[in-house]
């Protein structure tokens, strides 16, 4: 990474950006929504080198964002819709800024599948649009998670993704494009710190997808199976 590259939370986009989601968060929050967690995206080596960042950007998911796996999903109104195949990190502790490695591993209680629909409805060059934004986020669904991958372990995890019938993905190269699991959940908890937030216990993140998005239109089915762990899906349709 170019080392005239600011820190994340020293990049004047990222601190205007993050500044207008987490006031956007706050107001949800005050209007009684109920905290779900954190997302990353734009992980990958050729993310961050086109938007000239040194870590993922970071957005918040809320409880009523989840939809089960077979829900049907209405893309009514979206302008460019996508789904993403993502690892959920399931958080058991607290995690302050500077925790260090082997606390982050600690943190984590386990991992499981997540697919997130996002509406790309703002151009990912601007970072700080896209942080005010909150990265486009629309819906999660969840699987089940398994401690057997307490700590971050992906040991025996393997993807396989599906649109429609047709597999378009099946690998266990799971950090390929969204970076290191473990550095990025301690990069939450760091940038979060400096804008008065804290990565705490019963969170979690989704942690980037593990493919490139896949732009999905009314009738399709997305599936993802994050072998050994059950299979997740979502319909989409034009209409609720």
């Amino acid at each position: 990474m170019p080392s005239a590259w600011p820190i994340a939370w020293e990049d004047p986009r990222i601190k205007s950006g993050m500044r207008q989601q987490l006031r956007w968060r706050r107001e949800m929050l005050a209007a009684g929504k109920t905290p779900l967690g954190w997302k990353l995206a734009f992980g990958g080596p050729a993310a961050l080198e086109r938007l000239q960042t040194t870590a993922p950007l970071v957005g918040f998911l809320m409880a009523d964002a989840i939809v089960p796996s077979g829900s049907t999903v209405s893309l009514a109104g979206w302008k460019k819709p996508a789904a993403e195949p993502e690892l959920a990190v399931y958080l058991a502790k607290d995690l302050p800024p500077g925790a260090g490695r082997k606390a982050t591993m600690e943190a984590i209680r386990d991992l499981g599948a997540a697919i997130e629909l996002a509406d790309v409805d703002h151009p990912s060059d601007d970072v700080e649009g896209t942080l005010a934004r909150n990265i486009y986020q629309r819906h999660v669904i969840l699987g089940g998670s398994d401690p057997a991958h307490a700590g971050g372990n992906l040991s025996g995890l393997n993807a396989r993704v599906f649109q429609n019938a047709s597999e378009m993905a099946n690998t266990s190269g799971l950090e390929a494009l969204t970076g290191e699991l473990i550095a990025n959940v301690g990069h939450v908890a760091d940038l979060l710190a400096v804008f008065g937030e804290t990565l705490h216990a019963g969170q979690i993140i989704i942690a980037g997808s593990i493919t490139p998005p896949i732009w999905v239109e009314p009738g399709e089915t997305i599936g993802f199976h994050l072998e050994p762990l059950e299979p997740i899906f979502v319909n989409l349709a034009a209409a609720p």
